[in-house]
């Protein structure tokens, strides 16, 4: 999907102006991603580009006002990552351009996913396929898994169907679910408290930016529990987790580049369909694995990784 260099602009006088809202902490490998994107797009900031960063860590009503903004102001697009579209969803004056881990239909950003129809589009690494290959992945490692916790943040868009699917996964592997909901940051304690007394064999962590924020106490709960688990990206990993499957969220970003390239060209995000990601990347940590007398030597799983935490 790439554009060649050369063919980047119409009117090579012109500057453009991005904001990217978000809120996650920097540094940040999703902007990071973004800009390499736009850069391969003959994007430079400082020459035909002003990038205006906006970010409130954990909050995303906090970034109402820079919404408020958008409308005053002479915006070419706007970029929203994870929960910070929460904030954009009012917004209809400029074009904005989302990636989110849940349903973007149910949040009510876009019609469809194959037709938005409105000023929003972007990427989702919602797939319910992947929800039952992670419990699948688990097994594989861990033969005598009969009692799975699922940790998830009850807010999160699309979150009941990728419960359905996981429910559907494990009851075929003779395994039982246990689900555990929170809603909010506040809640997160008490529902790993929960998941600590349930005498699971394992925990599987949806993603999302709250268990993301949250990925290190997760991934060292895990691990006091001997806990093996498993997350949705590698991020996760990088933090203690055991196992990941999913997306690789800064090439997705780098590839929402393609998109905001084309929107600035004049496309509607109207038209532009929501993009699911198609390559997916298994993530191990061996520092983990060991840690809970995990072998992996021997083990498939280990060999079809695509990255080792060693």
């Amino acid at each position: 999907m790439a554009w060649p260099v050369a063919a980047f602009a119409e009117d090579s006088t012109r500057i453009y102006r991005i904001f990217w809202l978000s809120t996650q902490s920097q540094p940040d490998p999703f902007l990071d991603g973004f800009r390499e994107g736009l850069r391969a797009r003959g994007y430079v900031e400082g020459k035909n580009l002003v990038l205006e960063l906006h970010y409130a860590i954990g909050n995303p009503q906090a970034l109402r006002e820079v919404a408020t903004e958008l409308r005053r102001g002479k915006v070419d697009l706007a970029v929203s990552s994870g929960p910070a579209t929460r904030a954009m969803t009012e917004v209809a004056e400029v074009p904005v351009l989302f990636a989110l881990s849940g349903d973007p239909v149910e949040l009510g950003l876009v019609q469809s996913l194959g037709q938005p129809g409105g000023n929003f589009t972007g990427s989702t690494f919602l797939s319910l396929e992947l929800a039952g290959k992670r419990v699948e992945l688990l097994k594989e490692v861990f033969p005598n898994l009969r009692k799975l916790a699922v940790l998830s943040n009850a807010n999160h868009p699309g979150e009941q169907s990728e419960w359905r699917a996981t429910t559907e996964a494990a009851r075929k592997l003779g395994i039982v679910p246990l689900y555990v909901p929170f809603a909010g940051a506040n809640e997160l304690d008490s529902a790993l408290g929960l998941a600590g007394d349930a005498q699971a064999d394992a925990l599987l962590v949806f993603p999302d930016v709250l268990t993301m924020v949250h990925r290190a106490k997760i991934a060292e709960f895990a691990i006091a529990h001997r806990l093996p688990s498993m997350f949705g990206w590698g991020e996760y990993c990088d933090a203690g987790g055991l196992l990941s499957y999913g997306a690789n969220q800064r090439a997705t970003y780098f590839s929402l580049a393609t998109y905001a390239d084309r929107i600035l060209r004049g496309e509607k995000p109207a038209n532009l369909p929501v993009v699911q990601p198609t390559k997916f990347e298994l993530v191990v940590n061996l520092r983990t694995a060991e840690l809970l007398g995990i072998d992996l030597d021997k083990s498939s799983v280990l060999f079809r990784a695509n990255r080792v935490i060693e």
